[in-house]
């Protein structure tokens, strides 16, 4: 992990446009940026006004922002749609034969070395390569036959940078339910983008042949995947009387915000979201040593409701996101690039057709 003003100096050395000739390569320009983006502590319009001072033309970062457009679109949809992010958007994904987690996905071991690397590096630290995520979503969704849903809360519970409406609806993408096809991978695929060699697979096959393709032996196991969440233990709350609450969460850890305001701040971690979302201790981890970086910064493991309770009648102040819809208060707006693009987007097409016009003209100002 890297401290605050490291993220600073690492968001002002992007290269955008090595970023966006390479990013789909697994040894390619990545900016290892997400984890701090998913918690909070960055977000998509700071990296963009960061673009626009260091003299930036927009063809040369477009792809690059467009990247960034696909989460905050995500997050625009999981704001409109709430909890149904978790069921087929689009319709019922099809050849489902199970809801559970396909073994070989679990154990690193499906025989595709580009993506067994990519499960065990997912396991070990917590991060996974966009292009692996969509591979091992292929596998689990489109061959061996699992429904989407607990496959994704499976990666979401390793991912340092999870984020359940991005994680969600790119599975959802992957196996036609928030697409107009599923996605297929063959060996060639990943070997280009992985920097492997393997042949005589299962995947070593035309698109043709993989479309007709019944699942292999090795992704018909299959179980239930039972994970839970390890919250930490935290001191009684020690609250000023007459300040304000400032509600830090797993997805606001800003150590900015609001930050010249005299307050009380708390980090909100509430059992049933964790319950519904699990992620792993490495997760939570990251999260604590995340709000070491925030001054006053308490942890309370509870409702919200329940902070309330012991906050009286003082302010309330949050940040909105779809996981904060059931908080009181003074809401300040969600994390975006361009804020007001309101209504109903059926495709990231349609979506980044209004915002591209916006973005243009903040690069020509």
């Amino acid at each position: 992990m890297i401290d605050y003003q490291q993220l600073l100096e690492q968001v002002r050395s992007i290269d955008p446009t090595a970023y966006g000739k390479t990013r789909n390569y697994t040894s390619g320009s990545v900016t290892r940026l997400s984890p701090y983006i998913s918690r909070g502590v960055i977000d998509t319009s700071f990296i963009l006004e960061t673009l626009i001072e260091r003299g930036f033309r927009f063809d040369q970062v477009e792809r690059f922002v467009q990247q960034l457009a696909w989460r905050d679109f995500f997050q625009h949809v999981w704001m409109e749609k709430g909890e149904a992010v978790n069921t087929d958007l689009r319709g019922p994904q099809q050849g489902v034969r199970h809801h559970d987690l396909p073994i070989a996905i679990a154990e690193a071991n499906t025989g595709i070395l580009g993506v067994d690397r990519g499960i065990k590096r997912l396991i070990e630290n917590g991060y996974m390569h966009n292009h692996v995520r969509m591979y091992t979503a292929f596998l689990a969704g489109n061959l061996a036959g699992a429904h989407w849903l607990q496959p994704a809360k499976w990666m979401y519970y390793h991912l340092l940078d999870g984020d359940w409406g991005s994680n969600a609806l790119s599975w959802q993408w992957v196996v036609g339910t928030f697409s107009n096809k599923k996605y297929m991978a063959n060996q060639e695929n990943i070997n280009r983008y992985t920097d492997e060699t393997q042949e005589g697979t299962f995947l070593d096959c035309s698109y043709e042949e993989l479309a007709m393709m019944n699942a292999p032996d090795v992704l018909i196991p299959h179980k239930p995947w039972l994970p839970r969440t390890e919250l930490p233990s935290h001191p009684p709350l020690k609250l000023v009387p007459g300040q304000p609450v400032f509600v830090y969460t797993y997805y606001q850890l800003s150590p900015i915000w609001r930050a010249q305001e005299q307050g009380n701040r708390v980090l909100l971690l509430e059992p049933t979201l964790f319950e519904q979302y699990p992620v792993s201790k490495a997760c939570i981890d990251f999260m604590l040593e995340l709000g070491k970086q925030i001054t006053g910064l308490q942890v309370f493991v509870g409702s919200f409701a329940a902070l309330k309770g012991l906050s009286g009648d003082a302010d309330m102040y949050y940040r909105t996101h779809p996981l904060c819809q059931h908080y009181t208060g003074n809401a300040d707006p969600p994390s975006a690039m361009v804020q007001g693009l309101e209504g109903n987007f059926p495709s990231f097409f349609s979506y980044w057709k209004r915002l591209e016009k916006q973005l243009r003209k903040a690069f020509s100002k």
